[in-house]
């Protein structure tokens, strides 16, 4: 049988959405970028909503007409079609109102946005940079698989190898929605190649993935950056990408939240194009400024939902890394599996999927759908 609630719930959707695709053809709101992204997005939402909720009521009337067929017909090719068409309409139902049911929770409006992630190498010293290292190699070649783009804004090679600290970003369809779940504190257990005693050591990285911000997203008064160049050079210069000029900005910007003023200081060495470089600072100061604004509205969500599964919080401690045992470990939803080397090695998206569906179980729970 339909849900009743969730049919009230679907009253006006369809309205919304052909309103919201008049709108965006509307020349003035055309001309209001920051309202016309907003309706994009909201159009793209609707749409999913909309033809499950067309398809949703499609089945209802296969299933209303079948059984007015079986209660009236006596024909058995008749009835043996409406059998069949009542089957496999009352099988499909209870999935397709558990997506309509996803659909309606309102989704986070940074998920569709590409993303910065920052690694730093945490407490284990050389190991733990050699960690951050292996961190960046393994999301480079997941986000390879998935067919979005890396591009390195910014590093600090570690004495032995690795990353003290690397800033890269990613762009393609829903990446922060997908990286968001690798923010926090990932472990590792094994012997590293620094110990002489064969030793298992545990060393940490932290992991910081933020929504990129776009230009609209936040105020910048860009006169009031104060830029430097510089050559790039010492170690390292010729690891990740060999740059010949750099830039560095200074932008003093005062929090809306706090009220309080800091300095903020951006290097970027990723291209040998200065200008490029230029944008990509740029790029990288309307993230930090909007992450910033932001942290608010992020501890009002984590305050009001207990998640486990993607708090925002970078000082939880979220996965482990155990190579004597090859075993992968998520604390947040005890998923444990047994295919470290595959993992490491960027297959990381059957772990992201149960987070998801972890996170979308909490979510469903709260909204009493």
């Amino acid at each position: 049988m339909a849900d009743s609630s969730l049919l009230s719930r679907l009253d006006g959707i369809e309205a919304r959405f052909e309103e919201v695709s008049t709108l965006i053809t509307d020349p003035s709101v055309i001309a209001d970028m920051k309202r016309y992204v907003r309706l994009t997005k909201e159009y793209k939402d609707l749409e999913k909503l909309t033809n499950a909720t067309r398809t949703y009521r499609q089945l209802l009337d296969n299933i209303k007409e079948a059984r007015e067929i079986l209660d009236t017909e006596s024909d058995d090719d008749l009835r043996s079609m409406a059998k069949e068409e009542l089957d496999a309409s009352t099988e499909r139902l209870p999935q397709l109102e558990e997506e309509i049911k996803l659909l309606l929770i309102p989704a986070d409006p940074e998920d569709g946005k590409n993303a910065i992630i920052e690694i730093r190498g945490g407490t284990g010293g050389d190991e733990a940079a050699i960690f951050a290292g292996d961190l960046f190699k393994m999301y480079s070649k997941y986000c390879e698989s998935k067919g979005w783009s890396v591009s390195v804004t910014s590093f600090n090679e570690g004495t032995a190898g690795g990353f003290k600290e690397i800033v890269f970003a990613v762009s393609g369809e829903g990446v922060y929605g997908t990286m968001k779940y690798e923010s926090g504190v990932h472990r590792v257990q094994r012997v590293p190649a620094t110990e002489t005693q064969g030793r298992v050591h545990t060393s940490a990285a932290t992991v910081a993935v933020l929504p990129e911000a776009e230009e609209f997203d936040v105020e910048i008064n860009e006169g009031e950056i104060k830029w430097d160049t510089f050559r790039s050079g010492g170690a390292g210069g010729q690891n990740v990408n060999k740059v010949e000029s750099g830039v560095r900005l200074r932008y003093i910007w005062k929090n809306p939240n706090t009220g309080e003023s800091e300095e903020i200081l951006i290097e970027c060495t990723e291209t040998r194009d200065q200008p490029k470089n230029k944008e990509r600072a740029l790029s990288r100061l309307r993230t930090f400024i909007y992450d910033k604004e932001h942290q608010k509205y992020l501890d009002d969500i984590a305050s009001r939902r207990k998640t486990m599964v993607s708090t925002g919080d970078r000082s939880a401690k979220i996965r482990t890394y155990n190579y004597p045992q090859g075993r992968i470990t998520d604390h947040r939803i005890n998923y444990t599996i047994y295919n470290l080397q595959a993992f490491v090695d960027g297959d990381i998206q059957a772990c992201i999927d149960q987070l998801i569906i972890a996170e979308n179980a909490e979510k469903l729970k709260e909204s009493e759908l």
